[in-house]
């Protein structure tokens, strides 16, 4: 049975760009009430307003934290505590780092600084709304990239990060199995987006671009994989870590033949 998202309350971390906004608008079709949390001064808030407004959804509420201070987070759902009776769905969606050309550029603060925005928010926001609310949300989506298990330019730090999120998440599943609470990552694929640049760098996204153009994806595409996850339909993946990329984490490790790559 499909679940009735209209009036719900979908909180989205970093939900005013790329696949936040998308996985935003997405559930705001569904008529959910989208709780959309941006850094000082990162949103066109009059666009985010009339891009919901053209896909005929509730307005949604914008809320300035900073996704790595726990300070931020617990502010944004103090906020939420009266108007909404649960916390239906939390989409941990910020991820940032430090770029690391090589394992000189790799320092302790990178780390942690990467794992504070990549790892960290998942953990927190579940852990606040638990407190705040008396239950965790029903449906937790954390995203993550292919980082840990394929090599990407600059992408070092950012996917010890991920790997760090990744594992979490299981135990996170682990310990709600039993209070209506489905926890899981996506895994997506690269998607053209800000954050992306910020990480790799607008050069290296645009050299992949030209490199291998069918390697990046439409957030919107990713919106609906998240989407599908909170539906009800799948209530019983929990603990997950489930790829999006249209089969590319497959297809990029074909082998020629005829380079006698395989014998």
């Amino acid at each position: 049975m499909l679940n009735e998202l209209r009036g719900k309350a979908v909180l989205v971390t970093g939900g005013t760009r790329g696949i936040g906004l998308a996985t935003g608008l997405a559930f705001g079709r569904l008529g959910a009430v989208c709780i959309l949390t941006n850094k000082w001064g990162s949103a066109d808030e009059t666009a985010i307003m009339a891009a919901y407004a053209q896909a005929g959804a509730p307005a949604p509420r914008i809320l300035q934290a900073d996704a790595s201070r726990d300070q931020d987070t617990r502010q944004v759902i103090e906020r939420l505590m009266n108007d909404h009776e649960r916390i239906e769905v939390l989409i941990s969606n910020v991820a940032f780092g430090q770029m690391t050309p090589e394992p000189r550029n790799y320092t302790k603060r990178g780390l942690l600084s990467s794992i504070e925005y990549s790892a960290w928010p998942l953990v927190c926001y579940i852990e606040t709304i638990r407190e705040l609310f008396g239950a965790p949300p029903r449906y937790a989506v954390g995203l993550s990239s292919d980082g840990p298990d394929r090599y990407i330019p600059n992408y070092d730090l950012m996917a010890g990060a991920k790997a760090v999120l990744e594992t979490l998440a299981k135990y996170l599943a682990h310990h709600y199995r039993d209070q209506d609470a489905r926890i899981n990552i996506v895994r997506a694929g690269m998607v053209h987006t800000e954050s992306l640049e910020a990480t790799l760098g607008p050069s290296n996204v645009a050299t992949l671009k030209a490199q291998k153009p069918q390697a990046f994806m439409a957030a919107e595409d990713v919106a609906k994989v998240i989407v599908a996850l909170c539906s009800g339909l799948m209530d019983a993946v929990t603990g997950q870590t489930l790829c999006v990329d249209y089969g590319q984490s497959f297809s990029a490790r074909e082998i020629s033949c005829a380079n006698g790559d395989v014998g």
